[in-house]
């Protein structure tokens, strides 16, 4: 397992090649402290037996797809489900896959460029899909750039599926968080959506204006702003620590977990839009590229 590490006076990345993953983020808290902001493993050789995708690259298509698969110019795909549901890529995913190291480069804007070629039908996913993950931090922002080209239809999905924990408290209840999304993607209780798209305000989904998160605990996709980048914005005053997240992308799924203290935010289209012809399309055909752009600020606040 190979272990790549950038930095710049702000930020210090280091990635694995496995899974694509995000190990450690370290960013300065308000005493001028190095804290890293991602829940991980201190040993690479722990994460062949993690079941959470901690830092990971998600794919071929991250969240749930149902119906046991997909259909697609007239053609239906069976995708690997447990107890009907396909996950994060199915039973390994990219998340479980080591990547070829493109490029690095330690100058001024730091990165690191991974790649993974998918074999048509691997999970049952049509085409070979070359996908790549770039990491490129500039000033206090972390860029991720999910890229993808195809040379049959196909669907894909990327993201990064790393646990935010701004400073070394047990819970995060104390954080305040903001979510420029007006609206969220029902979903039933196998967490599969409804085809609803339904607006937040008056439910316990309203971010709009921040507040504490206090006892809300989500795993909840929601609908970003078609007019603006902006996506979330979530602080510790505990650090002082701010992240704010800026994407391309028209969903974003939030997720607390239950059993330790942290906050994801997956940049990404709507989960099973295969299935739900209204939602965004997740369809790559041939000479098109797909394109993830996110930007995760730090900041500083009092």
């Amino acid at each position: 397992m190979k272990q790549v590490t950038i930095s710049n006076p702000f930020i210090t990345l280091i990635v694995l090649d496995y899974g694509a993953i995000i190990q450690k983020l370290l960013v300065k808290d308000d005493e001028g402290r190095y804290t890293n902001v991602v829940v991980g493993y201190d040993y690479p050789s722990k994460y062949p037996n993690d079941t959470k995708s901690l830092g990971a690259c998600v794919g071929r298509y991250a969240g749930r797809i149902s119906n046991g698969g997909f259909n697609l110019d007239w053609k239906n795909y069976p995708l690997p489900t447990v107890n009907g549901i396909h996950l994060h890529g199915g039973k390994e995913g990219f998340a479980k896959k080591y990547w070829t190291i493109e490029e690095i480069d330690h100058g001024d804007e730091p990165f690191v460029r991974l790649s993974y070629m998918s074999k048509h039908l691997e999970e049952g996913y049509p085409g070979n899909l070359k996908a790549t993950v770039t990491y490129k931090i500039r000033n206090n922002e972390l860029f991720i750039i999910h890229e993808a080209t195809t040379d049959l239809t196909t669907v894909v999905n990327m993201t990064n599926h790393s646990y935010f924990k701004l400073d070394r408290e047990d819970n995060i209840d104390h954080y305040f968080l903001r979510l420029n999304c007006p609206k969220v993607v029902e979903t039933n209780t196998t967490l599969l959506p409804t085809g609803k798209v339904l607006p937040v305000e008056g439910t316990e989904f309203d971010f709009k204006s921040v507040r504490q998160i206090g006892q809300t605990r989500l795993d909840t996709p929601f609908a970003t702003d078609d007019n603006s980048s902006f996506a979330a914005m979530v602080y510790s005053k505990k650090s002082g620590i701010s992240m704010e997240v800026n994407t391309n992308q028209r969903g974003l799924v939030v997720y607390t977990p239950n059993n330790f203290p942290a906050i994801c935010f997956e940049t990404q289209n709507f989960p099973d839009a295969p299935n739900h012809p209204h939602f965004p399309s997740s369809v790559l055909r041939p000479n098109e590229t797909y394109r993830n752009a996110s930007v995760f600020k730090f900041d500083l606040v009092t």
